[in-house]
């Protein structure tokens, strides 16, 4: 079985590399992507860093379809929170991704003839039962991404209200969009790391490093977990 687990910035798989490197790691290099690849006797993990927003998250998450055949993707990282119920460091598990910067009609009404990309079930499962044996509050909900860091009261208000998301961040969409197309299941994973609003530059510098850890440690055991399926 071969997982991929995909992060936008170095931080967020910074944690995820350090647990998985007993120094058999072998690094692939495709369309200027690095692909990190370890194995166990059940499951090859293969992560990279996309770099941030909607076209690096679709090319890395192309690229490593095309090049390792995943059995599934995980799109790791940290995310702003948008719903009232949603505070920093709980995690949000997408049961769909959509952009919050684009009119969906175009989505729906040309290819891909699909607006909002569904997650997988059983990772959805994995991961609430993960984030119940690490005791962190775990929510289920949509996440949107824009090319945006939301750091606006106004417009966040105009996005909750227009999409009802749980959290918000600049790649899901674009890794939900490309796994869609592939027929490759995927889950988003993403602990919350601000607001998304006025204060959101000042709570993401204190509370990304901690985010970050938290997901990596609930990505690596639903990994775990597949592998012993």
């Amino acid at each position: 079985m071969t997982v991929g687990i995909i992060g936008a910035m170095p931080s967020e798989l910074h944690d995820i590399r350090e647990i998985l490197d007993s120094g058999a790691t072998e690094i692939q290099e495709y369309s200027g992507f690095k692909f990190y690849i370890n194995c166990t006797e059940k499951v090859k993990t293969v992560n990279a860093c996309c770099g941030i927003a909607k076209v690096n998250a679709a090319l890395c998450t192309q690229v490593l379809i095309d090049h390792f055949s995943p059995d599934y993707i995980i799109n790791a990282g940290i995310a702003g929170g948008m719903h009232t119920d949603v505070h920093v460091c709980d995690v949000v598990i997408a049961n769909n991704v959509c952009p919050h910067d684009l009119d969906l009609r175009f989505l729906r009404n040309y290819p891909p003839y699909h607006d909002i990309f569904e997650t997988d079930e059983k990772l959805i499962k994995l991961t609430t039962e993960t984030c119940d044996e690490f005791k962190v509050k775990w929510h289920i909900g949509r996440i949107v991404s824009g090319e945006v860091f939301l750091e606006d009261a106004v417009l966040k208000k105009q996005i909750s209200e227009k999409f009802s998301p749980y959290a918000i961040d600049m790649e899901s969409a674009a890794v939900g969009h490309c796994c869609y197309l592939n027929k490759t299941p995927f889950v988003t994973i993403r602990c919350i790391s601000d607001n998304a609003d006025d204060s959101a530059a000042m709570s993401f510098d204190e509370f990304e490093k901690i985010a970050a850890k938290q997901v990596a440690e609930i990505v690596l055991s639903v990994v775990g977990k597949l592998g012993a399926k």
